[in-house]
């Protein structure tokens, strides 16, 4: 499968969580070409504002793993990932991290540019346009 169709997966996700009020991120761990955990956010339902989708798919996949490293894995978020989640994966140690929507208030990239562990590969900007259109729809309906 291509980071699209993990994209997609992702987004499914994402939608999942906003069908049930979650703000719309889904994420989607995947090892050798396979998903090995997949989730949304929580926080809303958890009453967590540590359940983000990231931290969700990190702890599903380090469990259907067997271990807390995930060097040969990618996740798959729909939106830049935040500090916090982005130093989830640098101690996860993802070997890959692939991302839709640019999040200029919040992301990694505006606080911690450098919190990735130095061997995590990073692509961005997959299926932006929709990612993006997501979290735009969910903010407007909620206003």
């Amino acid at each position: 499968m291509t980071d699209e169709q993990f994209m997609r997966i992702a987004l499914s996700e994402a939608r999942q969580a906003a069908a049930e009020g979650e703000i719309p991120v889904g994420a989607v761990v995947v090892a050798g070409g396979t998903v090995v955990a997949r989730a949304h956010n929580l926080t809303e339902r958890l009453t967590d504002v540590t359940a983000h989708a990231e931290m969700q798919a990190i702890t599903a996949a380090a469990t259907a793993l067997g271990g807390k490293y995930l060097t040969d894995c990618t996740l798959y978020v729909t939106v830049e990932p935040c500090v916090m989640c982005a130093g989830a994966i640098a101690w996860a140690q993802l070997g890959r991290l692939v991302y839709g929507a640019s999040d200029p208030k919040r992301g990694f990239h505006r606080y911690a540019p450098d919190a990735l562990h130095p061997r995590t590969a990073v692509a961005a900007g997959i299926l932006a346009d929709e990612c993006a259109a997501l979290m735009t729809a969910f903010f407007r309906d909620r206003r």
